[in-house]
């Protein structure tokens, strides 16, 4: 790949020079570093993994090494095509992050807010229908089957902790009552 770059160097060496670089770029609503290559950079935004990003990137016909700053308008709003609809741009089924939706029973690429809003309202969902799931993190308690005999304490008062309360509540009482 090194060998690769310096021929391309070597045909146009003005190339890399006459490029203008952006600062930040702004792809689907985050702003982005302009000096990191494309492909390590859609990695910053959320739901986007380093194998989505490769696959978006492959699916785009872009450069993965190419400074995101040195994108013109076009190039990134095909990007951003891409990354709103992956299925439709020839991103298999199978990398998307929301496979058979509830709602709507689609598979979706959810991205940014869009991730933690659905996950929110899965939660609500399954509180509301007071299934398994739901009643286990109403409860605060472990969702996926894990053991709890002798794990999952944290955020438990422990006995020590208790008496040493007691004694506070005890002693400011006694000053309150004065």
């Amino acid at each position: 790949m090194a060998e690769e770059k310096e021929e391309k160097n070597k045909e146009n060496p003005e190339q890399e020079e006459d490029e203008e670089i952006q600062g930040i770029v702004r792809i689907v609503g985050r702003d982005l570093n302009g000096s990191i290559p494309l492909q390590s950079g859609l990695t910053n935004l959320k739901g986007i993994a380093p194998s989505m990003a490769r696959a978006i990137v492959i699916t785009a016909d872009m450069d993965p090494e190419r400074k995101i700053g040195s994108m013109t308008d076009e190039e990134v709003d095909k990007l951003e095509e891409v990354l709103k609809n992956p299925i439709e741009n020839g991103i298999p089924e199978w990398m998307v992050n929301r496979r058979k939706d509830y709602k709507s029973g689609e598979n979706l690429h959810l991205l940014g807010g869009d991730i933690e809003m659905t996950r929110r309202e899965d939660i609500n969902r399954e509180k509301d229908i007071e299934s398994r799931r739901g009643i286990r993190h109403r409860r605060g308690l472990p969702v996926r089957g894990q053991r709890t005999k002798s794990t999952g304490r944290k955020g438990m008062t422990v006995g020590v902790e208790r008496e040493k309360l007691k004694e506070k509540q005890a002693e400011s009482g006694e000053e309150e009552e004065e």
